[in-house]
């Protein structure tokens, strides 16, 4: 049966940049190899592709191919099925492994020793409703990883425990052959010996067992800010647990829960007062006091207000976080009915009675309303 072109094979043309040729092998190994593709003949198209990319990404079999094709003189193309060579070159197996297993492979040197961020920390403050108003200062305890007071961060008791890795000499990774049924397959992986660190502890420090950091309990001042709602969270950067090889520390979150209050119900930045009346108040019209969290007011209750009624405090309510503007403290009326009378305020609403029945009242409101049952 005759060979497909190595470059139809890999799905590119004859103008093919190197890099171009790996990307395609890359993509294509992922997809057929035995090991996860549920692909038909997966093992068959695996072993094309890898035999395509043998010849391609070798620059004299590429050029032998380019003129003569699958009949190149001394190029065996094709024998033994993997071009040749017998294997995988330095290709690291491992990139196409961690594209199935979502990264789980061992690091390379090139991510093993960069900086890495410290891990975040979360913590919970309880405040009152008072305190979510005006804010408030509070120092707290917070238990985090820092770098070792004993060795400054090294894991080691003294610099001269500190040597290069004899097994991966100071690279962090090491290669690794092993003979599978495709071939003899060449994988980097992290160096067992040290971890990935490219160094050698003699005499780990005593303090931190060699780890770099100790635990300890900090204190950390909070601030919170006035008119903070519930839920939010306050960010302190850098007041997380420590990072590695010289990586910034996490961060500190503080999630804010607040007391709910006996007296207002908040809405964004605006709050909501209920204020009771009596009849002659909503009648007659009051001045009455009202509180705020700032303090008492004075406010105008207009004759013949209505349970239900609304009035604007304006500027009473809580500060933005953001803006520092204030919003508006909404005040609604409600007209108390008495459930028990004296004697003497019994006799006055006897007599109100009798001067809203009277035919004199014919035309008021509740004559009116009496008339609409009796048709």
């Amino acid at each position: 049966m005759s060979k497909r072109d190595y470059y139809e094979v890999l799905g590119l043309d004859k103008s093919a940049s190197p890099e171009e040729i790996k990307k395609a092998y890359r993509k294509l190994a992922k997809k057929y190899h035995p090991d996860v593709s549920t692909e038909k003949d997966a093992e068959t198209k695996f072993k094309e592709v890898q035999e395509a990319y043998d010849v391609l990404s070798d620059s004299q079999k590429k050029a032998q191919y380019d003129q003569f094709g699958h009949q190149a003189p001394g190029g065996g193309f094709g024998q033994g099925g993997f071009g040749g060579s017998g294997g995988f070159g330095d290709f690291d197996f491992n990139d196409i492994f961690s594209s199935f297993f979502g990264g789980g492979g061992q690091r390379t040197q090139s991510t093993r020793n960069q900086p890495r961020k410290g891990s975040d920390i979360r913590k919970v403050m309880n405040i009152t409703f008072e305190e979510a108003v005006f804010g408030k200062k509070e120092k707290i305890k917070v238990p985090v990883y820092d770098e070792c007071r004993v060795c400054h961060g090294s894991g080691a008791e003294s610099k001269s425990d500190i040597k290069t890795c004899s097994q991966c000499h100071g690279n962090g990774t090491v290669i690794m052959e092993q003979q599978t049924i495709f071939g003899r397959t060449r994988t980097q992986t992290t160096c067992p010996k040290c971890g990935g660190t490219g160094k050698e502890i003699k005499n780990k420090c005593s303090n931190c067992q060699g780890e770099g950091v100790e635990k300890i309990i900090k204190t950390v001042e909070v601030k919170v800010p006035a008119g903070i709602d519930n839920n939010q969270h306050i960010r302190l950067q850098g007041y997380g647990n420590k990072g590695s090889n010289n990586g910034p520390n996490g961060d500190l979150y503080i999630l804010i829960k607040i007391k709910q209050s006996d007296t207002y119900v908040r809405q964004g930045d605006d709050l909501i007062i209920t204020y009771p009346i009596t009849f002659s108040q909503a009648a007659l019209g009051a001045e009455v006091k009202v509180p705020t969290v700032y303090g008492d007011v004075m406010l105008t209750i207009p004759a013949g207000t209505q349970s239900d009624s609304k009035f604007r405090l304006k500027g009473k309510g809580m500060t933005n976080v953001r803006t520092k503007q204030k919003g508006d403290q909404h005040v609604i009326i409600t007209v108390v009915t008495p459930k028990k009378l004296s004697s003497e305020q019994k006799k006055l609403f006897e007599q109100l009675s009798k001067i809203e029945d009277s035919p004199d009242e014919n035309k008021g409101f509740w004559q009116k309303f009496k008339s609409n049952f009796s048709k």
